[in-house]
């Protein structure tokens, strides 16, 4: 067999062996929940991603998770709750919950991370977050008034209870309908991370 057929069966084989998707296997890529977590609509898909504004990781993740969410189906809903590991994660968990409430949650966000992440400060307690937060322009009795609601106490103790329950070890991870977690190391990378989560999320219709 001479070199240029030899060199054509070696790109068709390539060609056919690129055009098949990985298998992503349970036990490697993805891993069943410690128990099964309970859903809020038995007619959607949840898609959860476990975060914290303290991990670098969740940071960088944050604009590949914007764009990838839309391209979910009209059956998946998306949401985020905040990992609680430490005392000043729960805090953490709060202002979201409450920027969630108050409808400054697209505004915070973001600031929050970059506050964290880019201009390195320091935002454990209570009192640093109300700081921050009012210097966004926020009234920060009302802000204050809402972290230590019912409404978003309620919803932090649901946080804590997904933490300690769902078997995840680290974040940024994903669980898929309260069934299976994931994350990119165990995925592989970020592109595998969405894509094994395609994959929960087609073999869960």
């Amino acid at each position: 067999m001479n070199s240029f057929v030899v060199g054509a069966l070696m790109a068709l084989f390539t060609s056919a062996a690129s055009a098949v998707p990985m298998s992503y296997v349970e036990g490697t890529h993805y891993f069943p929940t410690a128990e099964k977590l309970a859903t809020s609509d038995d007619n959607v898909i949840e898609v959860v991603e476990m975060f914290s504004y303290t991990c670098p990781h969740c940071f960088r993740l944050e604009p590949a998770i914007d764009e990838w969410k839309q391209s979910l189906p009209d059956n998946v809903t998306f949401t985020k709750v905040p990992a609680i590991f430490r005392d000043s994660w729960l805090e953490l968990a709060k202002v979201y919950y409450a920027a969630e409430a108050t409808g400054d949650l697209e505004l915070l966000h973001p600031k929050l991370f970059s506050a964290i992440h880019v201009d390195k400060r320091r935002l454990n307690t209570e009192e640093q977050l109300l700081d921050f937060v009012e210097e966004q322009g926020v009234d920060r009795e009302s802000f204050a008034k809402m972290m230590n609601s019912f409404t978003v106490q309620s919803k932090v103790k649901k946080a804590l209870v997904m933490s300690q329950t769902s078997g995840i070890t680290g974040v940024p991870s994903i669980i898929v309908n309260g069934e299976f977690r994931t994350d990119a190391s165990s995925a592989g990378s970020t592109e595998d991370l969405f894509l094994v989560v395609d994959k929960l999320i087609e073999q869960t219709k």
